[in-house]
C-alpha cells in the first residue's frame, strides 16, 4: 500500500502568495470546459502543496498567514475505503529541525482524527514573520503510523498595531470637496514616494501593503504581484485586507525606492444619486485616498533593515486626473513623472506626504481570499465604423475588463472610449443597460442630472486618454473596471485596427473547482455561459451585476451559491463574505441586503439570509469549523430580531421570488424562506454547542409552518397561495409544506409546469428556479428538469443562447434600456448540472464533503455526461456513457469519504463493477434498491459499474 499526505492551509485562516506576473498577455481566451477525467489518485512519491485556497509559487509557500491556522491535507492512495483514525502533526522554526524530528514550536502526538481533515495549531505563540515548517504523518486501521508528508510552511503576518513597527497611513495632505458637484472636478489620484537603501546582504525580504480605496505599490519602478484591484471591498472601518508579498529578488544591496500609486476605490466614491435618490457616501466609511506600509528585509547577520509608511515620504499629483469605480478613468499621459518610482528622481518640488495620525491600525487584517488579478485578454474581433470618427470594437463576449489599448496619436490627442454590452440597430453604441444605478437623462422639468449635483446627465461607463505623443503608448485603466462586448472610440486621428484593442478580463482568481460537460452542446454552452457570469461577478464582492450597480446582494448569492461552490474552491471568498455581512450588521443585528452596506434595506428575509446560509455550506463543504464559534451569534440575533417582527407567526415585509413571471411576492413567500432560515440557524446553534437556543428556533420555525399552513395551504388540492410555480416551490424547497402535504404540492406543481401547450414552461425567478429544478429531480421527475433545460423558446436559457447571450440575463426577457445583461441570478442551473446530470452532490450533514450523494440522471437525450469536484480531500468523478444497452459509470470518492450512490437500474439489471458481480466485493455495501434505481455505499476509491439488462 501507498499512502501519500498532500499538505495545504485552509483559506479561511491563511492569506493569499501570488506568482509575479508582468504585464497581462494577449492571448486568445481560454476553455473553460475540461473532461473531467484526470483521477485524483496516483502512484508517486513525491506530493505536492495542494493549490486549495490560494495560488502558490513554483517554490512555494503562502505568505501573511494566521497565527493560528487551520492545516489541512488529503490521503491519497491507490486502494480502496482508506481511513485515519489518528494525526500527528510537527512544527518547526526551521526546516532542519523539521527533518530531525524536532518540533520546536508544536508536536500534536498522537491525536485522534475528526470529520474535517486537518488540525488547528496549537503551538507557542507566534511572532509576525514567523516561518513555520510543519508536515504530518497519520494512522490507519494497523499500529504503523504512514511515512511521514513533505513539508510545508506558512509565515505569520502583521496582527497587531505593535506588529506594524511604527508604519502610519499617509495621504497626499489634500481634503474632500465640501460641495457634491465639487466632486466631478479634476482630482489627480497621488503618486507617493520613499528612497531608501539596503546597506547588508539580504536573506528574505517582505513587503505588507494596503491602499485605500485602491493602491498599486512598486520597487524600482516594477509593479509588485498582479493584483488588479486591492485591496478588496469591506467595511473598511471594521477590516481593511492588507495583502503580503515576497519581494527578497527586488531587493538587494544599494538604493531602492518604495513607491504608490492611489484611486478612490469603494473608499471615496462619487456622491451619486443612484435611482436619483441614494447616495452611497451616506452609508459607507468614506475619506481621503491613503495608504500604509511595512517592508521588512532580513540579513545574513540576524539583524533586519525596516521601512514604513510614515515621516519622509513624498506626494505629487499623477496623470489619472479623474478616477471613480463606477463611471470610469481620465488619463492625461503628458503629466507622468517620468522615473518617478525608481531611485535617483529629483522630488524636491514634492509635498511632504501627509501622516494620518488619527487613522487607526486595528481594522488591518491578513488577506485571506484570492485577490483580483488580470486573467489573460481577449483580442478584438472586429471594428467597425457606424459614424464618421466613431469606431465600435467587438470583443465577440461579455466581460468584466478593462481594455488594453496600444496609441500612437500626437501629443494632447484626447481620446474617448465608451462600453456597453448591446449595439443599437444602426450599429452604434447602446450603453443603457451599464449605466450606473439608472442615471439617464435630468430631473424633470430641470437641467440638473438625476444623478444629483455636478453628476453626467448619462452614468455611462467611459474612459478618457489624452495621449503623451512621441510613439506607442499604452492604456490600460488602474482604478476603475468595466463590464461590456463593445467599446466606442472617438477621438482618434487614424483608423484604427483590431490588433491595437484587447479586453484584460479581471476577477478574484478563484481556483478551479469543477467541471461539467454531456453530450448535449448547448448544455455546455449554458455552462459556459454561467461560468463566464459567475466570474464577471466576483469583483471582491459577489454582484447583482459588473456595472450597473456592483454591491454584494443577499439575494443573488442564495440563489447561487451551492453552484459557486460546486465550480469554484469559495472558501475564502465566501468567509470573507459572512464577515462582510456581520459587519454591515445594523445596531440591532439586523442583517440587510448588501454587503459592505450601502443604505439598501427593504429586501428581507431572501437576501439577509445570506449569512447563515453561507456559514452551513463552509462547515459543509470546507469544515470551517471555527467560522462558527465567530459568526453563529450574528445570524442568532439576526434571527431573533425577525422573529420578533412577525405577524400571528407570518412574515410580511421583503421581496420573494424576485423576476418571476407571475406573482411572486406576499407572506407565503417570505414565511417559508424565514422557515428555511430559522431550521438552519437552529442546526448552527446545536454545532456549536447552543442546545437551548437550538430547541427554541426549531420552535419558532414550527410556529411558522403551522401558521403558513393554515393561511396558504389547500391540504386536498395542494395549492399554495396563488398556486404559481414559485409558490409551490418556495413551499417544497423552504419546507413550509410539512411530509404529508409535499405529494399534492408536488403534483400540483407538475400540473402547472406541464398545462401550457408549449409544456413544460417556466415562470419561476431566481429561488424558485434554483429550487424547481432540485425539487423536480429529488420527485423522479428529472425528465421535465431536462426538458426545462432543454428547452429553446422563451423563457429559457436556451433562448438567451439564441439572442447572442454570451452571459445571463438578469431576467427572462433580456431588454435594451434596462436590465443587465451580465447577472448570476439564473445560474443555478449550473448546479442542477453538477447535483443531477452527473449526480455529485454534497450531503446536508456533511462536514468537509465526508459525506457525498452520487445520483446521475441518465434522461433521455443525453448519452454521455462528464463531471468532477475537487473538495478538501481531493476530487470526485461522475461520469456515465450510454452504450446501446448497457449504462456505465466511473464514480471516483476522496479518501475519508463515504459516498451513498443511487445507480439507475430496472428490476432484473445486472450490475458488475470492475467487470465482476457486487458479491464479489465485500467492499461495496448493496444498501437498498427499488423500481428504478440501485443503493450502494462507496468509500475512497475508483470504481467502474456496468449497468446492463439480464438475460
Amino acid at each position: 500500500m501507498k499512502i501519500l499526505t498532500v499538505l495545504s492551509l485552509l483559506s479561511s485562516t491563511i492569506a493569499t502568495m501570488h506568482a509575479e506576473t508582468k504585464n497581462p498577455p494577449l492571448t486568445q481566451p481560454l476553455d473553460l470546459r475540461s473532461d473531467g477525467m484526470t483521477p485524483p489518485f496516483c502512484d508517486s512519491q513525491k506530493p505536492v502543496i495542494s493549490k486549495r485556497g490560494f495560488i502558490k509559487r513554483d517554490e512555494g509557500h503562502p505568505l501573511g498567514g494566521s497565527a493560528k491556522p487551520m492545516l489541512t491535507w488529503k490521503i491519497v492512495s491507490e486502494e480502496r475505503n482508506v481511513t485515519a483514525s489518528a494525526w500527528q502533526v510537527l512544527v518547526a522554526s526551521s526546516p532542519a529541525l523539521l527533518e530531525e524530528g524536532k518540533a520546536d514550536l508544536w508536536d500534536s502526538g498522537k491525536t485522534p482524527a475528526g470529520r474535517a481533515p486537518g488540525l488547528e495549531y496549537g503551538g507557542k505563540a507566534l511572532a509576525a514573520g514567523a516561518s513555520c515548517h510543519w508536515k504530518v504523518r497519520w494512522w490507519g486501521k494497523g499500529q504503523e503510523p504512514s511515512p511521514w508528508s513533505e513539508p510545508a510552511i506558512w509565515e505569520v503576518a502583521p496582527a497587531t498595531p505593535a506588529d506594524w513597527q511604527g508604519a502610519q497611513w499617509i495621504d497626499d495632505g489634500r481634503e474632500n470637496p465640501t460641495e457634491d458637484a465639487d466632486f466631478y472636478k479634476p482630482d489627480p489620484a497621488p503618486l507617493m514616494r520613499r528612497e531608501f537603501e539596503i546597506p547588508k546582504p539580504v536573506t528574505r525580504a517582505r513587503l505588507h501593503f494596503a491602499g485605500l480605496g485602491l493602491g498599486m505599490a512598486s520597487i524600482n519602478g516594477q509593479v509588485l504581484d498582479n493584483y488588479a484591484f486591492n485591496p478588496p471591498w469591506t467595511n473598511f472601518d471594521k477590516r481593511i485586507l492588507f495583502s503580503s508579498h515576497d519581494v527578497t529578488d527586488r531587493i538587494k544591496e544599494g538604493k531602492h525606492c518604495l513607491g504608490i500609486r492611489l484611486g478612490n476605490g469603494w473608499y471615496n466614491p462619487l456622491p451619486l444619486r443612484m435611482w436619483g435618490h441614494r447616495n452611497i457616501r451616506g452609508s459607507l466609511p468614506v475619506g481621503r485616498p491613503r495608504a500604509i506600509a511595512l517592508l521588512v528585509v532580513d540579513h545574513p547577520d540576524g539583524t533586519s533593515t525596516t521601512i514604513t509608511t510614515g515621516d519622509g515620504w513624498t506626494t505629487a499629483q499623477g496623470p489619472t486626473i479623474r478616477n471613480s469605480i463606477f463611471i470610469g478613468e481620465e488619463r492625461d499621459a503628458r503629466l507622468e513623472p517620468t522615473g518617478w518610482d525608481k531611485p535617483g528622481f529629483d522630488d524636491s518640488k514634492w509635498s511632504k506626504a501627509k501622516v494620518s495620525g488619527d487613522s487607526t491600525l486595528e481594522p488591518l487584517q491578513p488577506l485571506q481570499m484570492p485577490p483580483v488579478r488580470h486573467k489573460g485578454g481577449y483580442p478584438a474581433q472586429t471594428i467597425t465604423s457606424p459614424k464618421p470618427g466613431v469606431h465600435i470594437v467587438d470583443f465577440g463576449l461579455n466581460l468584466t475588463a478593462v481594455p488594453g489599448i496600444r496609441i500612437n496619436a500626437p501629443a494632447g490627442t484626447r481620446i474617448t472610449f465608451r462600453y456597453g454590452e448591446l449595439l443599437n440597430e444602426d450599429g452604434t453604441l447602446n450603453p443603457l443597460t451599464s449605466i450606473a444605478g439608472q442615471i439617464k437623462g435630468f430631473k424633470k422639468g430641470t437641467q440638473e442630472s438625476k444623478g444629483g449635483p455636478g453628476a453626467p446627465e448619462f452614468a455611462w461607463q467611459q474612459d478618457v486618454y489624452i495621449a503623451k505623443g512621441g510613439g506607442e503608448e499604452t492604456f490600460v485603466p488602474r482604478f476603475t473596471f468595466h463590464a461590456f462586448r463593445y467599446m466606442e472610440i472617438s477621438g482618434l486621428p487614424t483608423t484604427p485596427s483590431t490588433k491595437d484593442f484587447s479586453a484584460l478580463p479581471f476577477h478574484t482568481d478563484l481556483p478551479d473547482a469543477g467541471s461539467f460537460s454531456c453530450s448535449n452542446e448547448d448544455l455546455n454552452r449554458i455552462q459556459e455561459i454561467c461560468r463566464r457570469t459567475f466570474l464577471n461577478n466576483v469583483v471582491t464582492v459577489q454582484s447583482d451585476c459588473p456595472h450597473r450597480e456592483r454591491f454584494g446582494y443577499g439575494g443573488d448569492i442564495v440563489a447561487t451559491s451551492e453552484t459557486f461552490m460546486m465550480n469554484f474552491d469559495m472558501s475564502g471568498f465566501y468567509s470573507k463574505t459572512v464577515r462582510d455581512w456581520a459587519d454591515a450588521a445594523r445596531p440591532d443585528g439586523r442583517l440587510t441586503d448588501t454587503a459592505p452596506f450601502v443604505g439598501i434595506d427593504y429586501c428581507g428575509v431572501g437576501w439577509a439570509m445570506a449569512h447563515p446560509l453561507l456559514l452551513e455550506q463552509l462547515h459543509q463543504h470546507y469544515g470551517a469549523r471555527a467560522l462558527l464559534d465567530e459568526q453563529v451569534p450574528v445570524a442568532m440575533k439576526w434571527l431573533d430580531g425577525v422573529a420578533a417582527s412577525r405577524k400571528e407567526g407570518l412574515v410580511t415585509n421583503g421581496l420573494g421570488d424576485h423576476e418571476s413571471l407571475e406573482q411572486g411576492k406576499g407572506p407565503e413567500f417570505l414565511t417559508a424562506m424565514f422557515i428555511d432560515a430559522a431550521r438552519r440557524v437552529a442546526r448552527l446553534a446545536r454545532l456549536i454547542g447552543k442546545i437551548d437556543d437550538a430547541t427554541r428556533y426549531e420552535a419558532i420555525a414550527e410556529e411558522s409552518a403551522t401558521a403558513w399552513s393554515k393561511a396558504f395551504l389547500d391540504k386536498e388540492s395542494g395549492r399554495v397561495g396563488v398556486a404559481t410555480q414559485s409558490a409551490q416551490t418556495f413551499a417544497l424547497g423552504y419546507g413550509a409544506a410539512g411530509a404529508a402535504d409535499r405529494k399534492a404540492v408536488f403534483g400540483e406543481l407538475v400540473r402547472n409546469l406541464t398545462a401550457p401547450e408549449d409544456s413544460p414552461r417556466l415562470t419561476t425567478g431566481i429561488f424558485g428556479t434554483q429550487i424547481l429544478l432540485d425539487e423536480l429531480s429529488k420527485n423522479g421527475r428529472s425528465d421535465l428538469a431536462y426538458a426545462l433545460a432543454d428547452r429553446d423558446s422563451f423563457p429559457s436559457w436556451k433562448w438567451m443562447l439564441k439572442n447572442g447571450a454570451t452571459t445571463l440575463w438578469e431576467d427572462w426577457e433580456g431588454g435594451a434600456d434596462v436590465k443587465s445583461h451580465n447577472h448570476p441570478m439564473f445560474g443555478s442551473i449550473s448546479a442542477w448540472f453538477f447535483n443531477w446530470l452527473g449526480g455529485i452532490e454534497c450531503a446536508e450533514d456533511a462536514v468537509a464533503f465526508d459525506r457525498i450523494l452520487i445520483r446521475p440522471q441518465t434522461v433521455g437525450g443525453l448519452y454521455w455526461v462528464k463531471s468532477s469536484h475537487d473538495t478538501v480531500r481531493g476530487k470526485i468523478v461522475s461520469n456515465w456513457h450510454i452504450k446501446g444497452e448497457t449504462r456505465e459509470f466511473e464514480i471516483t470518492i476522496p479518501h475519508g469519504a463515504t459516498a451513498s450512490v443511487e445507480l439507475p437500474a430496472l428490476p432484473g439489471d445486472v450490475i458488475t463493477e470492475g467487470g465482476k458481480p457486487l458479491s464479489e466485493h465485500p467492499e461495496i455495501l448493496q444498501t437498498r434498491g427499488d423500481s428504478t434505481k440501485h443503493s450502494l455505499k462507496l468509500g475512497g476509491g475508483r470504481y467502474r459499474f456496468n449497468v446492463a439488462p439480464g438475460e
